[in-house]
């Protein structure tokens, strides 16, 4: 499975806006000086999260987004959703509800990609934002950029 930029993006900036709204909405062109996204494709993303319930607007001159819940009750597995759709791995007829694959009764490997399905949402669920949050500001303490290890140097 490999995550496109809505998910590696829409991620950083749900943690830099946590990180920075505890006093007032956050603008969108700061979120995106910080986290180095273009203003443009950050709107798409953050409306995104807004339709899941996860950020809410501000409207006026001291607008900007602040989250919809706290950092606890938000999972890194809601936003990747949120912006990816479904994170399974493999999307296996014979494990849907409905058993459209007619091969489901004898296939074994079916197993195999639940059992990956599961541990993918089941991680992804366990960490929460509040974790990230808390990670971002012990990069901070330590005179570091916060910000993703998977940004390609220039």
């Amino acid at each position: 499975m490999k995550l496109s930029t809505k998910g590696r993006y829409g991620l950083r900036a749900m943690v830099d806006l946590v990180v920075h709204s505890e006093e007032e909405p956050v603008s969108i062109a700061s979120i995106a000086a910080r986290q180095h996204i273009s203003e443009s494709y950050l709107e798409q993303l953050l409306a995104k999260l807004k339709r899941a319930g996860l950020v809410g607007s501000v409207r006026g001159a001291g607008g900007g987004y602040v989250p919809s819940r706290s950092a606890e009750e938000i999972s890194v597995g809601d936003v990747l959703r949120a912006l990816e759709g479904s994170l399974d791995l493999v999307d296996c007829p014979g494990l849907a509800e409905e058993n459209v694959c007619s091969g489901a009764d004898v296939c074994v490997t079916k197993y195999v990609w639940k059992r990956i399905n599961d541990s993918i949402n089941r991680t992804v669920d366990e960490i929460k934002i509040s974790d990230l949050v808390r990670e971002s500001r012990e990069v901070a303490q330590k005179n570091r950029t916060p910000g993703s290890c998977c940004e390609k140097k220039e």
